[in-house]
Parts: C-alpha cells; sequence; structure tokens
C-alpha cells in the first residue's frame, strides 16, 4: 500500500489549476500531496498506526468514488478503468477502439501517467477529447483526480470514458474511481503466471484482456494456463483475446463494450 511504498508523496497534476465548483462542492486545490523520495517508509510510525492511515486514505476515496459513480449513473456514462503493467499495449488498445467506434458513439479518455502527455496526445490525435493527469511519484490513479479530471473533459451523457491507469498491477487494484469495470490486459509478452503473481488485481477486474495475441508464434506463453491462472484467482472474470494491431479478436471486445454499454444506459434510463 502507499503509505509503506511513499507513491503517495510528490505532485500530481491535472492539465489545470484552479479554484472551481463541483459535484464535491467548491475548494481550491494544487494536488500536491507532499515531498520525499519515492518508495520512503513512513519513519517512526507502528504497523498498527500504517494500517490505520491506509485504511483512512482507502475510505475518504471510497466517499470520492462513490460520488464518481453517481454521477456516472445520473449521465449515462459507462466508465472503464484498463489496468496492466507498463508497455502492455493499452494505449495502443485505445487508439485502435476508438478509430472502431468514434462514429457511433461519443468516446473520451483521462490518461494517467507519472509525467508526458504523450499517451494523451496521441489519443487526442484519433479526435477525442482526452485530458491528462501526471501523478509525478505517484503510483496510480484515484477517485479525487478523476472527479477533478471530469470538471474539464466534460464526457457527453450517454457516452464511453476510458480511465487508461498508470502501469501498475499493484496500488491501482486498491483505488477504486467509480468505474463500472476494471479491465486487466495482459499481454503475451508477459509471463503468464501473472494473474497469480498479481492476484488482488487480477480479482477486482471483471475483464481479462489478453492482447498481442499476434505474437504467439514468437514467444513462449501459454494460454491456456494464463486463463486457467486467471480463473483461479476470479472465477467470474471474463477473458477476450486479441491483437490491438492486427484486429484479431477487436470484434469480441466491441461486443463486450457494447453489452456493458447497454447496461449502463439501462440503468440511466430508469433513473432520467
Amino acid at each position: 500500500m502507499c503509505t509503506v511504498c511513499g507513491c503517495s508523496e510528490g505532485e500530481t497534476t491535472i492539465e489545470h489549476t484552479h479554484e472551481h465548483e463541483h459535484h464535491h462542492g467548491k475548494h481550491s486545490h494544487t494536488h500536491d500531496y507532499g515531498s520525499g523520495a519515492a518508495h520512503a517508509h513512513a519513519p517512526g510510525l507502528s504497523q498498527a498506526r500504517m494500517v490505520q492511515i491506509e485504511q483512512d486514505i482507502l475510505s475518504k476515496n471510497n466517499q470520492y468514488a462513490s460520488d464518481n459513480r453517481d454521477y456516472f449513473s445520473k449521465h449515462g456514462i459507462l466508465t472503464l478503468n484498463l489496468v496492466s503493467s507498463p508497455g502492455s499495449g493499452k494505449t495502443s488498445l485505445l487508439t485502435e477502439t476508438i478509430a472502431l467506434l468514434k462514429d457511433q458513439l461519443d468516446i473520451s479518455v483521462i490518461e494517467g501517467d507519472q509525467q508526458t502527455t504523450h499517451d494523451a496526445d496521441r489519443i487526442r490525435a484519433t479526435g477525442v477529447k482526452a485530458l491528462q493527469i501526471n501523478t509525478g511519484k505517484g503510483c496510480h490513479l484515484d477517485a479525487h483526480q478523476i472527479c477533478h479530471a471530469l470538471e474539464n473533459l466534460k464526457p457527453a451523457a450517454a457516452s464511453i470514458l476510458f480511465i487508461e491507469n498508470v502501469g501498475n498491477l499493484v496500488c491501482p487494484a486498491s483505488f477504486d474511481l467509480g468505474e463500472a469495470h476494471k479491465v486487466a490486459i495482459l499481454s503475451v509478452t508477459e509471463g503468464e503466471d501473472k494473474p497469480l503473481k498479481y492476484p488482488d488485481m487480477f480479482y477486482a477486474a471483471d475483464l481479462m484482456i489478453l492482447n498481442k495475441v499476434d505474437l504467439l508464434p514468437y514467444v513462449d506463453f501459454d494460454v491456456a494456463q494464463c486463463i486457467q491462472y486467471a480463473k483461479q484467482v476470479n472465477p467470474r472474470i471474463k477473458i477476450v483475446q486479441l491483437s490491438a494491431k492486427s484486429g484479431i479478436g477487436m470484434e469480441s471486445w466491441v461486443q463486450w463494450l457494447n453489452a456493458s454499454r447497454a447496461m449502463q444506459l439501462v440503468d440511466f434510463s430508469e433513473t432520467a
């Protein structure tokens, strides 16, 4: 957790700083979460105190996540939290998904990275709205950051919002952003035992995308074993095998998106 590894230290930037009013009330903010070296342990704190701090952090995050979820439900926005280790192909998957759907659906994207706006720039080049959150030393996005991003991004009603989380299979598992689903992306260039090594993430995910399957002839990766491990950790997890580069399996991903959006719109129409 973040109290132990020090990932909450540093400064977060959300492409704007100003005083404003949003669905959590009016206040000013700088997104400054303190200073210090990454991975610094908390000196002088007992294990019990660190556990209490972690519980307090998650409790506060969950309050913001609940507000975000209410916002998404009220506006019929299907929100997906894309999580993976670095290099799994999240951004490439997003750009290809946008190319397939942008003429049919309103899509927007929140990008999370420690530094640079490279991924947000790639998304904006497709013609959809994207906003970058730079977390500094932080290793995950949290619900409060998403709240502020929504004020600037303003996703359309009945749209899809993709949140591309910071590349990390540990902390993002614990932080609810208010999303409808966590989508864990695992590429065949990684180990098939990732679900066992990072069980919290794969347990929290509703869908696992096995990406870069076009490379299977060239890598040592046991697909059946990977699926077995994922089901062992999370029997309810759904799995889609695809290649964002070649297009193999993208229709199954789009079908899952359309089915999830249909369920979101049912809830939206019932509350409208």
